[in-house]
């Protein structure tokens, strides 16, 4: 796969574990106490979905430059989707399985975008933006 171009955002690792992140936010913030929260329910959904929408759009764009942008906003809601899994943690939305879980998906997401970010660098610093 790697000698492959990838052809449509669908491909790419980071956008599938992406929705496999955002599809397990709204399976958790729909039950229990979490689901009757309206106010960080609806922001960690809004936030999950922005990782794989800004990578979805960021890929979609002419130029490598706005795809890197759009990388590091997707960078940045992976941040903020820990960081309300630390506030739904703490105010006891999530046991500590769950929580886990979902933190782990977030980092290995984040990591994922920032390699592909980095990448997405390489090629901006050889390339002439297109």
């Amino acid at each position: 796969m790697s000698m492959m171009k990838i052809e449509k955002f669908e491909d790419l690792i980071a956008w599938q574990k992406a929705r496999a992140l955002t599809r397990d936010i709204y399976e958790v913030t729909r039950q229990g106490v979490f689901a009757r929260d309206f106010g960080l329910s609806g922001q960690i959904q809004r936030a999950s979905v922005s990782i794989m929408s800004n990578i979805a759009e960021g890929f979609e764009r002419s130029r490598i430059g706005k795809f890197h942008q759009f990388l590091s906003m997707a960078k940045a809601s992976c941040a903020e989707v820990r960081s309300q899994l630390y506030v739904a943690k703490d105010i006891g939305y999530l046991d500590e399985d769950t929580f886990g879980r979902l933190l782990e998906q977030s980092n290995e997401v984040s990591r994922i975008i920032g390699g592909l970010r980095s990448s997405v660098q390489r090629i901006r610093n050889t390339k002439p933006e297109f």
